[in-house]
C-alpha cells in the first residue's frame, strides 16, 4: 500500500479530532503517510489538532486558514498542494466518513492503476443511511442524478459524485486549473479532465459530534458550481426544447383560432413537437452518446414514450389552471412545459442516452468487503 496525505477539512470539528486521528492511526497507514489538517474554524479546533499531534503515531500537520478562500473544495486544493505524497485521500472530519476505510481505497487505487477511486453509497453494498432526515437524502439523490445528467461521459463511471470521501492520486491532477468554490470537490475534479475513475461503497455513517455545515447558501453554492462547470449539453437542450415549446404554443394557437378545444389542441401540439424534439436531439444533444449500447428504435421508443406520458400528466394541470386558475390556455401551456423541462433533462441524460461504464467492478464489491468495512472495522 502506498504512503498516503488523508486530507481533512475541518470547520469547528473539536470534539470530532481526537477520535478521528485515533481510528486513523488504527488503520495502521504505511511509513511515510500524514494526516492534514486544513482547518477553516473559529472554535478551539486548531488546539485539539495540535493536541492530536503530540500524541498520534502518524504525523499530523495542520493549515490553518484565516482567509478560508473556496471554502471546502479551497481547502482540499490547498490540502493537495501541500501534500508529501502522490496519493491522497481526502475525508470529512465528522467521522462520517469512515477512516476504516482509507487501507480499501489505497488497494484498490494501487491494485486497479485507477486516478480516483471514490467511495460510494450509491453502488451495491453502499448506503446513506448516516444522512440525517428524508429532505436530505431526497436534496442529496436528486442532485446525483442532475449531476449525471449534466456531464454524462465524465461521471459514467461514477455513482457518488457529491461524495466528499475519495482517493486520488496527485500525478494525474491538474492541481492548477481547479477552480475551488462550494463544497463539492470531486465533482470539480471529474468534470475537468478525463480520469480513471474506480468506485468502493462504503456506509455513510452517523455525524460522531457537532452539527452538520449544510445549508441553503451551500445549495446555491452548488448551483453556481455546476454553472461554471458546464451548462454546454443541456444549454443545447434548452434551446431546443425552446423552440419546440414555441412551435408548440404556434400549434395549439392555430388549432385553437380554428374552432378547436384547447385541450385537443394541447395533444396535437404535444404530439408533433414530442417527436421533432427528438430528431433534434438525436443531432445536436445527445450525438456523442448515441452508440452506448441502445439502438435507434430503443432511443425513439424511451424518448417519446416519456414525453408522451410526461405531457399526459401535463393536461391535468393544464385544465386546472385554465379552469380553476383562470389562466390563458396558451400561457398555462408554457408555464406546464417549463415546469417539465429539468425532469425531461434528467430522464433523457440518465436513461435513454445513458453512458456505459468503462472502468471494472472492484473486486472488494464482489466480496462486499468495503461495504462490511465501513460498517464493522474490525473487519480489517
Amino acid at each position: 500500500m502506498n504512503a498516503t496525505t488523508v486530507i481533512i477539512p475541518t470547520f469547528n470539528e473539536a470534539p470530532n479530532v481526537a477520535e478521528l486521528v485515533r481510528r486513523l492511526n488504527a488503520t495502521s497507514l504505511p511509513t511515510g503517510s500524514e494526516i492534514l489538517f486544513v482547518d477553516d474554524s473559529s472554535d478551539d479546533t486548531p488546539a485539539a489538532i495540535t493536541d492530536a499531534s503530540g500524541w498520534s503515531a502518524v504525523p499530523v500537520r495542520m493549515i490553518h486558514r484565516d482567509d478560508p478562500v473556496g471554502g471546502l473544495s479551497g481547502a482540499v486544493v490547498e490540502g493537495m498542494q501541500s501534500a508529501t505524497t502522490d496519493w491522497c485521500v481526502v475525508m470529512d472530519g465528522d467521522l462520517q466518513h469512515p477512516p476504516e476505510m482509507v487501507p480499501v481505497l489505497m488497494e484498490t487505487g494501487g491494485g486497479t492503476g485507477a486516478d480516483v477511486v471514490v467511495a460510494s453509497r450509491h453502488v451495491g453494498g453502499g448506503s446513506n443511511a448516516g444522512l440525517a432526515g428524508f429532505t436530505r437524502r431526497l436534496v442529496s439523490n436528486g442532485s446525483i442524478a442532475i449531476t449525471r445528467a449534466m456531464f454524462p461521459n465524465r461521471l459514467r463511471n461514477c455513482t457518488d459524485p457529491m461524495t466528499g470521501f475519495f482517493a486520488l492520486r496527485r500525478s494525474s491532477i491538474d492541481v492548477h486549473n481547479l477552480r475551488p468554490q462550494g463544497f463539492k470537490i470531486l465533482l470539480e475534479i471529474l468534470a475537468r479532465q478525463r480520469l480513471k475513475v474506480v468506485e468502493e461503497p462504503f456506509i455513510f455513517g452517523e455525524r460522531h459530534a457537532g452539527e452538520s455545515k449544510a445549508d441553503v447558501r451551500q445549495g446555491f453554492r452548488f448551483l453556481r458550481q455546476l454553472a461554471a462547470l458546464r451548462f454546454g449539453r443541456m444549454s443545447r437542450f434548452a434551446i431546443i426544447g425552446g423552440v419546440g415549446a414555441v412551435v408548440n404554443l404556434a400549434i395549439m394557437a392555430g388549432l385553437i383560432a380554428f374552432g378547436m378545444d384547447y385541450l385537443y389542441a394541447a395533444i396535437i401540439a404535444s404530439g408533433v413537437t414530442i417527436i421533432g424534439n427528438f430528431f433534434l436531439q438525436e443531432l445536436f444533444v445527445f450525438r456523442d452518446l448515441r452508440r452506448e449500447g441502445r439502438g435507434f428504435w430503443t432511443r425513439f421508443a424511451g424518448s417519446v414514450g416519456f414525453n408522451s406520458v410526461e405531457a399526459a400528466l401535463r393536461m391535468p394541470l393544464l385544465f386546472a389552471f385554465v379552469q380553476f386558475g383562470h389562466i390563458s390556455s396558451v400561457i398555462a401551456q408554457a408555464i406546464t412545459i417549463l415546469v417539465a423541462f429539468v425532469i425531461r433533462y434528467v430522464f433523457h441524460a440518465r436513461v435513454v442516452y445513458r453512458p456505459r461504464r468503462t472502468t471494472p467492478v472492484s473486486p472488494l464489491i464482489t466480496k462486499g468487503l468495503a461495504a462490511e468495512v465501513s460498517r464493522d472495522p474490525q473487519v480489517l
